[in-house]
Parts: structure tokens; sequence; C-alpha cells
């Protein structure tokens, strides 16, 4: 490519394009709950269709080693392509719960070719300073899982229809950017045909499973986190009869401000090493589950925001840092396969989390119950510390 410096903005953008998709339909739920006169319970039901049908379709696309076998840059095409369709199906009049529920889990399940491929086309071209690439591209990743919020702030300025139109196009420009202007990338190497034994092939390496475990460590608390912001804020307020905090719009900063935290670590991963930064940041993000019943039982309204908007940083930062890591530890030949599939696991374990907290909540309204979280970066310190152990040279 003539102009190679617009490769990593091209990635980037086309990312935030893409993953629109995901989370731009939580912020029109309620209206496809009024539209189309379901039950409240079907809010759970469309939320959780899209997480499992990314779950599916991680573990089809790696099993399939798909991204490894075919040009990322055109799967990601394909993928954004019959995503924004799947997404654009749910303006259809004629829905119903059982409809809508298809049209979400398939959205969900294209999104396997868009975010781990996104990934894997990086780690094609930017073999060194990857830190710094996936940082700005899981920041990407970031703004779209705060904008439903900045929708939700924004509710009644657009039709909901326009909402899902206008993220269908989104996709398509996304996926047409990725297929025109990034060719493989010089690091790609050819994959094999599709291999059951290749899930083996990339555990058998105990490094790569030593660096996955802290992956997953860390899944546990993110999407629970992120998931729960929202609660968190409308129960200060239901608390604190003066507090008046606009939830839409500062749940989206707190999240989105992880967003700059992800661009920050991968910049300055180059220079304090890759290993180091993520266990510097999942020591920081453990302490604020473990504090977390003090700062969020705290009436100072100052010190509670502030916290939150700490969490948000460090819960995220080092996001890029252990996706840097297990790109580096795959198997070359299946980059794309151990990226997918590593991505498949840690959002299965961001579920468990979720409906944990979630069932502990049914019991009590303690801010008490943020403690479980806890235990995802203690395990994934654990983890990082023996791949630490296991490699001569730092990162």
């Amino acid at each position: 490519m003539k102009h190679a410096k617009l490769i990593l903005p091209v990635i980037v953008f086309s990312q935030f394009c893409c993953t629109s998709l995901w989370f731009a339909g939580n912020g029109v739920i309620n209206d496809l709950v009024s539209n189309f006169d379901l039950k409240p319970s079907a809010l759970g039901h469309l939320t959780s269709a899209v997480q499992f049908g990314f779950i599916i379709g991680t573990l089809v696309f790696a099993l399939l080693t798909i991204s490894d076998r075919f040009s990322p840059s055109k799967v990601f095409f394909f993928s954004a392509l019959i995503g924004a369709l799947f997404n654009l199906g749910v303006t259809w009049d004629g829905n119903e719960l059982l409809s809508l529920i298809f049209l979400r889990f398939f959205t969900g399940f294209f999104l396997a070719g868009i975010y781990p491929v996104g990934m894997k086309i990086a780690a094609d071209y930017y073999e060194k300073g990857l830190g710094k690439s996936l940082g700005f591209l899981v920041g990407a990743l970031v703004m779209g899982t705060a904008f439903p919020h900045l929708l939700k702030e924004m509710n009644g300025a657009y039709p909901w229809k326009a909402v899902l139109v206008a993220t269908s196009g989104l996709s398509l420009l996304g996926g047409l950017l990725m297929l025109v202007l990034v060719p493989n990338g010089p690091f790609r190497k050819a994959g094999q045909p599709a291999k059951i034994t290749a899930f083996i092939k990339i555990f058998e390496n105990r490094k790569f499973r030593s660096v996955a475990f802290g992956y997953f460590g860390h899944m546990w608390e993110l999407y629970t986190f992120w998931a729960f912001v929202p609660v968190i804020l409308l129960k200060f307020n239901a608390e604190h009869l003066g507090s008046t905090y606009n939830v839409p719009m500062l749940s989206f900063l707190i999240i989105g401000v992880g967003g700059l935290a992800c661009v920050f670590s991968g910049f300055l991963a180059s220079s304090i090493g890759v290993k180091n930064l993520a266990f510097f940041f999942l020591l920081l993000s453990g302490l604020c589950c473990l504090f977390s019943p003090v700062f969020l039982s705290s009436n100072n309204e100052l010190l509670f925001v502030g916290f939150l908007f700490f969490w948000g940083i460090v819960v995220i930062a080092d996001s890029p840092l252990l996706s840097t890591l297990v790109a580096q530890h795959a198997p070359a030949d299946i980059k794309g396969t151990a990226l997918t599939l590593v991505n498949s696991i840690g959002y299965t374990i961001s579920i468990i989390s979720i409906q944990l907290v979630t069932g502990m909540m049914a019991f009590t309204d303690s801010n008490a119950i943020f403690l479980v979280l806890a235990i995802g970066p203690c395990l994934g310190f654990i983890g990082l510390l023996k791949s630490k152990k296991q490699l001569l040279h730092p990162f």
C-alpha cells in the first residue's frame, strides 16, 4: 500500500464503525419493546442474543480457522456486510420476539469476523509495537461500548430506525475501507486447512496458556463493571435525594475514558514493557474491586464519581497489553484462530460474571457484591506471574 501510515487509522476507524452494530442496538432496545409490543423480559433476551451470537461465532470461526485460511480483510468485509444486513432487518415492521432474537443473534455471530479479525490484521502489520497498535484498536471498541449510553442521552433526537440504518451504513463503510485500503499484512503467514487439532496446538504452549489465563481474569471483571456502571449511578441517585446525576451521559464518560486509557497504555508499553504494565493495571483494577464497597458507599459525590472514573481507566487499560501478549505467544500460522478462541472464552467468562452479580443483586443491594470481581484480576495476576517465570526476555 502506498500510504502505509494510513493502515492503522483505517483499521481503527473500521473497527469502530463495524462494532457499532453490537452496541448501538442497546440504545434503541426500549423502542423495540414498545414498537413490537414485547414483554419487559424481552430486554434481557435481546441483549443476551448478541452476546451468545458472538460466542458461537468466535467458536465457529476458530474451529474452521477462517481468518488464517482466508484473507483477513476479506473476512472482515463480508462479516461487516452480512452483520449490517441482519442489523438492518430489525427495522422490519413484521418482526416479533423470535425474529428479533434471530436477527440479534446473527448480528453477534458475524461480529466474530470483525473484532478479533481486526486484531489479527493489526498483528499482521505491526509485529513490533503491537501494543501501541492494539491500544488504538481496543480504544475504538471501548468507544463503541460507551456509544449506546450517548444514544440514550440523545433520546428523541433521532427515530430509532434511523439509528439502526446509520449503524448498518457505518458497518458497510468500515468493511469497504478495510477491503480496499488494507491488503494482507507483511507478517501474515498462510494458515493450514481447518483442523480441530488447532485448539490443542494453541494451548500446548505453556507461555500462551499463562498469558491467556491473564486475559481471562481481566475479562471476569471488565464487562461486569461496564454493565453495572448505570446501575451504580442510579443507586446513588436513589439513595441521595440531592443527587441529580445524568446517568446516560456520565455512563458514557466513565466507560469512554477507558478508550483514551488504552491508547495511553499502548504508547507507555514501549518504554515500560507490555507485561510489566499489564501487571500494574491488573493490580490497580483488583484494588478497585477490593475497595469498591468503601468508595461506592461514600456520601461525597466527588469521591464517588472520581473513583468510578479511575476504575473506568484501569479496568480496560490492560486489555490491549494482554491481547498483545496473546498475539505474540500464539503460533504464527494460526494467530487469528488463537485470538478468536481467546476472545470467545473470555466473553463467555464475562457473561458468567454478569449473571453472578445479577443473581447476587436479587438478594442484597449491598455494594459489597462487587468484591467478587476481584477474583478475576487476582487469577489474571497469577497467570502473568507464571508466564514471567517462563520467559527469558521481558517485553
